[in-house]
């Protein structure tokens, strides 16, 4: 054994020791088999718990969805751009979440994207009987799948896979130069969905609307929308 995996060896020991004393009695058997199984342990059940989720961001992104279907929209609440400061997106580019709004939060121990309780270790579930964590207002699942929704193209390699390296715009092969692309564009989202209910609208930022395309057939599709856009925006009828 060389130094280099003696000191793994070692760091492992000591993080498995260290997770182990620190485990609850109930425990997410998934996320503990993960924990174990990596090339280098997490020493807590908090960090066993994020890398879990950020393995999995398809799973993460179908839970917030999920979990924001659960709480539903606030009473009086519309999707609106407006000041940072109070927790209004300042563009149509980020996902509508009205309880990151100043207005709707719930506070401490409820999720500022999917407006559920928020448990021990970040967990969305009360495996232990607790309560509402006071100190927390993310879940991981939420933080994972916010990642995903506002940064898809960080997840390129896994979307590929999913499309079995086929372009989803011409089902050609993918290139290394592909491009991930919102199926439905998020300014026609802003301009023609606004008003649908949320948490549908949170479906257009995750998995359903989301594709990887040829560079090329990526320039294509938005010279397309862009001249639709313009269409929309100056009708012929304005023009005569």
């Amino acid at each position: 054994m060389s130094e280099w995996e003696a000191e793994k060896a070692e760091r492992n020991r000591r993080s498995i020791a260290r997770l182990t004393k620190s485990l609850p009695g109930i425990f997410p058997s998934a996320v503990l088999s993960r924990a174990l199984g990596r090339p280098f342990v997490p020493p807590t059940p908090r960090l066993a718990i994020d890398s879990y989720w950020g393995a999995h961001p398809l799973r993460a992104d179908r839970l917030a969805r999920a979990l924001a279907a659960r709480s539903g929209a606030p009473t009086g609440w519309v999707w609106r751009l407006g000041d940072r400061k109070i927790g209004l997106p300042t563009t149509f580019r980020t996902p509508p979440t009205p309880y990151r709004e100043r207005t709707y939060a719930k506070g401490p121990g409820f999720c500022r994207v999917c407006g559920q309780p928020v448990y021990r270790f970040g967990w969305y579930a009360d495996l232990w009987n607790t309560g509402p964590n006071k100190n927390a207002t993310w879940h991981c699942a939420c933080v994972v799948a916010w990642r995903f929704w506002t940064a898809p193209s960080d997840y390129a390699r896994l979307l590929r896979r999913l499309q079995t390296r086929r372009c989803g715009e011409t089902g050609g092969r993918l290139w290394k130069t592909a491009e991930v692309d919102h199926w439905v564009p998020l300014f026609r989202v802003w301009s023609e969905y606004r008003d649908a209910p949320w948490p549908e609208l949170l479906g257009y930022w995750g998995l359903p609307n989301l594709q990887v395309i040829n560079r090329d057939a990526h320039a294509v599709k938005c010279a397309n929308e862009a001249r639709d856009r313009s269409a929309a925006r100056y009708p012929p009828s304005d023009l005569a």
